[in-house]
């Protein structure tokens, strides 16, 4: 007799098991007029149901918690050029000083430490910079003129960071369009996107039903779309993002659990909030810090119930995240069907919603 088959997270996984083909058209480029008007692919049983997204009222209970992640995007785009002329594109990943701030930047060739470079300012003003280290893939930036800062060269000269996928600049409508409604504290480089989808007559919606909401704070980092190049997972170094969890959002997902409801997070962002606070401080309780969590089958999640998320980049972290949540194989038919039914894909795509995996 052949021995038993292991369930598919209790096997090891390599970064090809993340891949799948997306045909090129299936990636939104520009949202939909309206944020409500998303396809929802309800993925929370074993098939896959085709919903809307003004569906989702509907799919909650009276009592759930909705935790949102309240980041806002900053202008974290700036343009620079080397002593040679050649153009430099800064992107923000966060600040360490007012005047310091890890960034990525694309080149010609990649700036070496001690490079020079002049930073376009308010009116087209130069300001002067210095690529003064390297951690990896991001680099250290330091203003070398001692009126600026960081914070108002991006407010005064920064451009939205729009995904690298969507292959154009940040329009007049992304101003808007790639913040959530409920965005309150600056310090993002990339959206909160399954928040994307919510607009205020959804919000009432919930709110008639009896379903309670609290709010994290997470700075998602251009670090995000990073891709995981080992084979090896295991072996990937994760970035790492500032997050904020409140004692009023401890105790309102302590109040959801006393009345039996479920905690549903909004985006895979809250997810890591949540999640890296409790392995942070062995339990849930309010925290303000950094976290590296990497999450991947096998994790046993400690308070999320649901998760409404876009769908992710192949060979991604959150790919990996989202098939620890529901299940490997789920994951793998859920994408399969959202290709085949054509649904809209990434930033400005389409939702789903899934159930935690008993597994």
């Amino acid at each position: 007799m052949p021995p038993p088959t292991l369930p598919p997270e209790s096997r090891h996984f390599s970064l090809s098991d993340f891949d799948y083909a997306l045909p090129p058209e299936l990636i939104a480029q520009f949202p939909l007029p309206e944020r409500s008007a998303s396809r929802l692919l309800d993925g929370r049983g074993d098939a896959p149901v085709d919903r809307s997204f003004r569906d989702l009222p509907s799919l909650l209970a009276p009592g759930d918690l909705l935790v949102f992640n309240d980041t806002r995007v900053l202008n974290a785009r700036l343009r620079a050029a080397k002593a040679s002329g050649g153009a430099v594109e800064i992107l923000v990943e966060r600040l360490l000083s007012p005047t310091l701030a890890l960034t990525q930047l694309r080149a010609s060739h990649a700036p070496k430490p001690g490079t020079r470079l002049t930073i376009v300012g308010r009116a087209g003003s130069p300001v002067p910079a210095e690529v003064t280290g390297r951690d990896d893939r991001f680099f250290v930036v330091q203003l070398l003129d001692g009126n600026a800062n960081f914070e108002t060269l991006m407010r005064e000269a920064g451009e939205l960071p729009l995904p690298p996928y969507m292959q154009r600049a940040a329009g007049e409508g992304d101003t808007e369009r790639y913040q959530t409604v409920y965005a309150k504290n600056e310090g993002a480089v990339a959206a909160p996107t399954a928040g994307l989808h919510f607009d205020e007559a959804t919000l009432a919606a919930c709110r008639e039903r009896d379903i309670a909401m609290t709010h994290v704070t997470l700075h998602v980092g251009a670090g995000t779309f990073l891709p995981v190049k080992s084979e090896n997972i295991a072996e990937h170094r994760m970035h790492r993002e500032r997050y904020v969890l409140s004692q009023q959002t401890v105790d309102a997902i302590n109040a959801c659990r006393a009345r039996n409801g479920r905690v549903v997070a909004v985006g895979t962002t809250s997810v890591r909030t949540l999640e890296g606070a409790v392995r942070a401080c062995g339990e849930l309780r309010a925290h303000e810090g950094e976290t590296d969590i990497f999450i991947t089958p096998g994790y046993q999640f400690q308070v999320v119930d649901l998760l409404l998320t876009n769908f992710h980049l192949p060979k991604s972290t959150l790919l990996m995240l989202v098939s620890a949540f529901s299940g490997y194989e789920h994951i793998r038919a859920l994408y399969a069907h959202a290709i085949a039914q054509r649904y809209r894909f990434f930033s400005y795509g389409d939702a789903m919603l899934l159930a935690r995996s008993s597994l």
